[in-house]
């Protein structure tokens, strides 16, 4: 079999200076020979990695933020170069890394498309026979003629990866390519990429979308410090970066820790029956049990648990306090459940904080820093960044003077 990729030892090292406090009665040269003379360190992004990709494969790279997988694809798209080792490339290689970035917002969606084609390889000819379908694919043609800034964010991601999706490289490489658009078109992402993978199209995906790593890779790379850890089948590589992150090992930051007055002991994830569960799907029930220990009376406590997505940005939480009820407690054990009956969180891999502290304290009583790790693969199909529960009626048209009660309500869920 033909290889199309090839790391061999490969390191990446950056060198990191801090520079010196700005002081404004100094002089300039002063400040830059004072920046000059402060030491510097090294930072590996990469250390020693090797694998190889056959033609035709589809290889995942997961791993937690700043493990160093854009790290590599920007290696393989030639943006930086190795500090040591060898990258082999046989074949022509297209990057899809951040879909829409280089739309130029003055220009209408069809000049962009034509640009951003340039761009990434393809001829005017192939472009032009492709453009209505790149349009559809995103749903934008309509729009076609006006200018990229009058789009929506929306509808520039999906421009983006239309335009991308319609490439014919030997090499694809995807990153983070899924975090666009709703959950339809995100589906319909991953069965383009499907398609590209059965025309033989070898592809490097990257992605915190677990569920979209099992679905489409042969197999997977997990990247920790700059280091590969674990290689083979997906489901056996995504299951070690899920126990690496169990939620029965916390993870404590001391400088959250303002007193001995009480600690969270333990965080877990539960589906409607009530058992420990590692992943969900939009629209399931979540449970997310709190066990804690106190260890002096204390007369308002409010628990939270705090949903964030892999870029620290918190999404959503789970607090007592907006409830007002006031919470009590004597010294000992205790566990809470917060229940969730339709979870609206999209895929994806979320992380949770979870803290105990006295109502209107400046700083918890015990903060527990990403606590659990919560993995959500596609439920209920919708548009929008979340699944909002909800309901609708009907009312049949009759006369005014007809009573209308007993009419049906129905869920949408």
């Amino acid at each position: 079999m033909e290889v199309d990729l090839r790391l061999d030892s490969v390191s990446k090292k950056y060198v990191l200076r801090r520079e010196a406090e700005a002081d404004p009665s100094g002089h300039p040269w002063l400040q830059t020979f004072k920046n000059f003379r402060r030491r510097s360190r090294d930072f590996w992004a990469l250390r020693d990695v090797s694998f190889e990709v056959e033609r035709g494969e589809t290889l995942g790279i997961i791993g937690h933020n700043g493990a160093g997988k854009s790290t590599i694809l920007k290696l393989l798209s030639n943006i930086t170069t190795p500090t040591a080792g060898q990258i082999t490339i046989n074949g022509r290689l297209s990057a899809l890394i951040e879909v829409g970035s280089g739309f130029h917002p003055e220009l209408t969606g069809r000049e962009n498309i034509y640009l951003s084609g340039s761009i990434l390889g393809m001829r005017r000819a192939e472009i032009t026979k492709k453009l209505h379908s790149i349009a559809d694919f995103a749903g934008v043609r309509e729009f076609l003629d006006l200018p990229v800034k009058r789009f929506s964010s929306g509808m520039s991601v999906r421009l983006g990866f239309s335009i991308a999706a319609h490439l014919n490289p030997d090499i694809l490489l995807l990153d983070e390519v899924l975090a666009v658009g709703d959950a339809a078109f995100q589906e319909k992402c991953l069965e383009r990429i499907a398609e590209l993978k059965r025309s033989g199209i070898t592809i490097v995906f990257i992605s915190h979308d677990l569920g979209a790593v099992e679905r489409i890779c042969d197999r997977v790379v997990l990247l920790r410090r700059g280091e590969i850890t674990f290689s083979g089948d997906p489901r056996s590589v995504v299951a070690e970066y899920q126990s690496h992150a169990d939620t029965s090992t916390l993870n404590v930051n001391p400088n959250w820790i303002a007193s001995k007055k009480a600690e969270i002991t333990r965080l877990s994830f539960r589906g409607k029956a009530g058992k420990v569960t590692r992943s969900y799907r939009t629209g399931d029930v979540l449970k997310a049990r709190v066990e804690f220990a106190l260890y002096e009376p204390i007369s308002d406590l409010v628990f939270e648990v705090i949903f964030s997505n892999p870029d620290h940005e918190v999404v959503f939480e789970f607090s007592t306090e907006p409830s007002g009820q006031r919470i009590s407690l004597q010294p000992g054990a205790g566990l809470l459940e917060f229940v969730c009956p339709e979870l609206g969180l999209l895929s994806g891999l979320y992380y949770a904080d979870v803290s105990v502290k006295e109502r209107n304290a400046p700083e918890a009583i015990h903060w527990l820093y990403q606590a659990g790790i919560l993995r959500i693969d596609p439920g209920k199909v919708v548009r929008g960044q979340f699944y909002l529960p909800h309901y609708w009626n009907l009312i049949q048209d009759r006369p005014a003077s007809e009573d209308l009660e007993g009419i049906t309500i129905n869920s949408a869920s």
